[in-house]
């Protein structure tokens, strides 16, 4: 029995203490008289430094381009699930309804429909895309039919699919999100289209940048479709890392803009990019029947330099890292998109700005 109470006195003190230092975590506090627990934090406030805050707002404002590409990949992934599960939907139904597998549905359906591949679209494809083919002709045959058959099955996929969806009762009801909008602004860029036009693009660009290049008629192909709704303006942001000798360029596209003809240097520039001397600027010049004198005076100045450079530390503050760059009223959209996507973007623009 003494054995027993001894034992007991001694765990009673400290079955005490660990509790205590336990309820001391649990609430934050310290057993031996600690700072107390922190505030909680101010609505909208993402932290303090002594008596400053820094806002949600605030952060959020500094990383709009990044959040913008976020979430315009966030809806894009989505859209494209949504798709796949569509047509798994679709595939199911019909194959249910005709009492066999998808597998077997899309054999009888597709693969069984596609015309074999002829030696001619081989040697086609081989001619075409030599300078990325690598190997002996007898070793890429085989790879390239396959290749090729894999690229009809999936054609005729696409197809069928098409015409199971518009036979089903089909609706869509996934929106894309407000997006991230960033303040930018055009004043003093060279532009077209009305000023009040209801949606501005802002179009940062390298003259010696291949994809910029690449985007210059799916450009014009929006302000012919859309003259009294778009207004383009061009921002320059040759990237000197790239291309050392781009910043003359721009400085000359300015200069040829003090006579009224920035469009078409600026063409003139894209059409001829690996021409980038001073000599090669200027004889662009006299091409475009601009006053020589005024415009080498100009250029040899370096009286846009500033102006330039004005632009791509604005660009570079908007989180720009790449050409082309555009911000369709305040919407950030990177690299050399297809015609679809600025009509995509602009449509759901002139549909706000209607409501």
């Amino acid at each position: 029995m003494r054995f027993m109470g001894n034992n007991t006195s001694v765990r009673w003190p400290t079955a005490i203490g660990a509790a205590f230092l336990l309820w001391a975590v649990l609430w934050g506090q310290s057993a031996f008289g600690g700072a107390p627990p922190a505030k909680p934090a101010e609505p909208g406030v993402a932290a303090r430094v002594d008596d400053q805050v820094v806002t949600l707002d605030e952060l959020e404002k500094a990383l709009a381009p990044q959040l913008a590409k976020l979430q315009d990949q966030k809806f894009q992934l989505m859209e494209s699930k949504l798709e796949e599960l569509i047509s798994e939907r679709v595939l199911a139904r019909e194959a249910k309804r005709r009492g066999i597998t998808v597998e077997e549905l899309l054999k009888a359906e597709v693969a069984s429909k596609v015309a074999e591949v002829t030696d001619a679209e081989v040697a086609t494809f081989m001619t075409q895309n030599r300078a990325r083919l690598q190997g002996e002709d007898a070793e890429l045959r085989p790879k390239v039919r396959d290749y090729l058959k894999e690229q009809k099955v999936q054609t005729g996929r696409r197809a069928y699919l098409a015409g199971l969806q518009q036979r089903a009762k089909i609706e869509r009801f996934l929106e894309e999100p407000e997006p991230v909008r960033v303040q930018v602004s055009a004043e003093g860029a060279f532009a077209h289209g009305p000023k009040d036009a209801p949606v501005t693009i802002i179009e940062f660009s390298d003259f010696q940048c291949p994809f910029c290049s690449r985007v210059v008629g799916t450009l014009k192909e929006v302000v012919r479709l859309y003259p009294k709704q778009v207004r383009l303006a061009f921002r320059d942001f040759p990237i000197a890392s790239l291309h050392p000798k781009a910043a003359k360029a721009h400085e000359a596209a300015r200069c040829a803009g003090e006579q009224g003809k920035f469009w078409e240097y600026h063409d003139r520039l894209f059409e001829s990019q690996s021409q980038t001397t001073v000599a090669d600027f200027k004889r662009f010049a006299e091409q475009l029947k601009l006053d020589a004198n005024n415009f080498a005076t100009c250029l040899d100045s370096g009286r846009h330099a500033a102006a330039v450079a004005s632009d791509v530390q604005e660009g570079t503050r908007l989180g720009i890292t790449g050409t082309p760059a555009f911000f369709i009223n305040g919407r950030l959209l990177v690299g050399a998109q297809p015609l679809e996507t600025f009509q995509r973007i602009i449509e759901r623009e002139l549909r706000r700005s209607s409501k």
